[in-house]
Parts: C-alpha cells; sequence; structure tokens
C-alpha cells in the first residue's frame, strides 16, 4: 500500500503566502474561459490558501452564474502546473458542455488543499462515531516520520466546512454575478473530497443543492482490515442524508489502485441511499471499469456528474 499512499499526500504540499487583499491574477493556463487567483484567501477558521475562480467565456456581470465549488483546486485547470501532470480538464469540460448549450451559465471555485487535507477533509461527526480509542490511534503521529502523519490537525472538516460556507461563498458571491440559492450551488470533490463534499451537503442542506463525489474513499485511511470507518460513514449517512426533494448525489468508484477498495462500501452506501428514498432523479452511483484513482481518470468521466447536477 505504500506506493499509494504517496500520491495522495503529495496533493498536500501547495501553499501560497500572498495577501488575500490583492486583486486576482491570472496564473494558469486554460484551453477555455479565464481564471482568477486569489492568493492566499485568509480565515479565522483553517489555515490561508488559494482560491482559483474559473470564468466561462463570454462572463458578464449582466448575467447570473451558478457556483461549483470544487476541492483540491490546484488539480483542476492546467496540468503544467501540477505535481503529477494531471488535472480534472475541467475547463475544457466546462467550456465545451456551455458552448453546447447542455449546462446553464456556471463558475468553477477550485478551493486549494494543502499540508492538512485530511484533516479537512475526513468529516467529523462520522469520525466521533468510532471507538474511542481507534480515534486516538488515528490521531497519533507517525512513528517514524511526523511528515507522513495523516491528521496533522486533529479533525478539522467542521471548520473547513464554515470557511467554505461563512467565508468563501459570501465573497464570491459579493466578486461574481452568482446565484447565490442552494439551488443553484454545488460542491464536488475526489476521494477525500468525494468525502467533504458529501459531508457538506448533509450538513449545510440548506446552501449546497447538489454533490459530486468520485471515488469516495469510504475506508477513510490506507487500510480497509478491521477498519471501522466505513460504517461509520454509513451510519451518518443514515441519519443525516439531506431532502431527496431538492437535493442530488453522485457517486462513483473504479476498479483499480485504490478505487479497487471501494466497491462493497459503496453498495452499502447504495442502499442507504434508496431507504432514504433516493432515486434515478437525484441520485447516481456509477462504476467504471478499469479505471483508477487519478485526475486522469476523473477528467475522464466528469462530464457525468456535470451534467447530472447542473442540468435543469
Amino acid at each position: 500500500m505504500k506506493q499509494l499512499f504517496f500520491p495522495i499526500v503529495c496533493l498536500c504540499l501547495f501553499i501560497s503566502c500572498s495577501p488575500v487583499e490583492e486583486q486576482p491574477s491570472s496564473p494558469l493556463s486554460v484551453a477555455s474561459g479565464t481564471v482568477e487567483r486569489i492568493d492566499s484567501f485568509a480565515s479565522e477558521f483553517i489555515p490561508a490558501r488559494n482560491i482559483d475562480i474559473w470564468l466561462p467565456d463570454g462572463y458578464s456581470d449582466n448575467l447570473q452564474y451558478a457556483v461549483l465549488y470544487m476541492h483540491d483546486g490546484q488539480m483542476l485547470f492546467d496540468s503544467i502546473t501540477t505535481w503529477n501532470k494531471q488535472e480534472w480538464t475541467v475547463d475544457e469540460t466546462m467550456g465545451r458542455l456551455l458552448e453546447e448549450g447542455s449546462l446553464p451559465n456556471t463558475i468553477v471555485v477550485g478551493i486549494w488543499n494543502t499540508e492538512f487535507r485530511h484533516s479537512e477533509y475526513f468529516p467529523g461527526i462520522p469520525f466521533t462515531f468510532l471507538p474511542e480509542a481507534y480515534q486516538d490511534s488515528l490521531l497519533q503521529p507517525h512513528p517514524e516520520d511526523e511528515s507522513q502523519t495523516l491528521f496533522k490537525s486533529g479533525i478539522a472538516s467542521d471548520n473547513y466546512l464554515k470557511f467554505i460556507v461563512q467565508e468563501l461563498k459570501p465573497a464570491i458571491d459579493q466578486r461574481y454575478s452568482t446565484l447565490s440559492d442552494q439551488s443553484n450551488t454545488f460542491i464536488a470533490g475526489s476521494s477525500m473530497g468525494g468525502l467533504i463534499s458529501m459531508y457538506a451537503i448533509c450538513e449545510y442542506p440548506e446552501v449546497f443543492g447538489g454533490a459530486a463525489c468520485l471515488s469516495t474513499h469510504w475506508i477513510g485511511i490506507f487500510d480497509s482490515v478491521n477498519n471501522p470507518i466505513p460504517q461509520a460513514f454509513e451510519d451518518y449517512l443514515t441519519e443525516h442524508l439531506p431532502d431527496p426533494r431538492d437535493h442530488k448525489l453522485y457517486f462513483d468508484y473504479g476498479t483499480e489502485t485504490l478505487d479497487a477498495f471501494y466497491e462493497p462500501f459503496q453498495l452499502n452506501i447504495d442502499t442507504v441511499m434508496m431507504e432514504g428514498s433516493f432515486d434515478e432523479q437525484n441520485w447516481i452511483t456509477r462504476k467504471f471499469d478499469g479505471a483508477n484513482h487519478s485526475e486522469r481518470a476523473w477528467a475522464s468521466r466528469l462530464e457525468i456528474p456535470l451534467r447530472f447536477l447542473l442540468e435543469e
């Protein structure tokens, strides 16, 4: 499993130090639209981080736009700048779908991760469902190398969501011409980003109308043996699913590398979704045979959750 651990950790290594008061810059090369960056957006809840805002071609203050918030923001738009030279191709896919008229006017807000990624993306309430001794074991520093410790700041996901809802979203709605209501606000991510997207729509159903959870990391760590974490997520969702009448949830998984762990746990979650009165109108789970755990894999199927969440 060590060979699978390194890519996940590497996503946490990008931190910037410029003041948030600066006007947005355009640091990335994109195939469609433009990207504006807010450097080191400050927060009272979590460490500062960069925010990349993708605006479609022809963006105008005379129009109004839905907003898709996405985690791991440095991996979304430009493979030249990413650690593994892969990207989600958000600009290409969004641009094409908008040009086709398949989606309503939408902007994408990419929230960069930091070295505290695992702490910020691991849902807080499910963590409390775990046996106390198991919680303590997860929070212990790595015995040989503290740089490999997963939870570098305890469990910080509730603060991370407060940052998005109380600080970032108001700033985006003020700066750009957005449709700020629940039915036009969405959140998406992969792996741990899938977990925090699921958590966001459950904890803030009045804010987010849809969540896309790709390759959702139901095992929470990197070992599924004697692991109570998937059951904790299942129990949490049983109690906290949002109202299916005005929310959409998308899940998927591949079958290779880290994604090979997910199917049995996703099937259990699917049962929870059905018991929670979700159906094909407001919930999709897709299996992608041969797909691995990578930005390239997520890019290849990004169109599916975008259409599902955003199509009117």
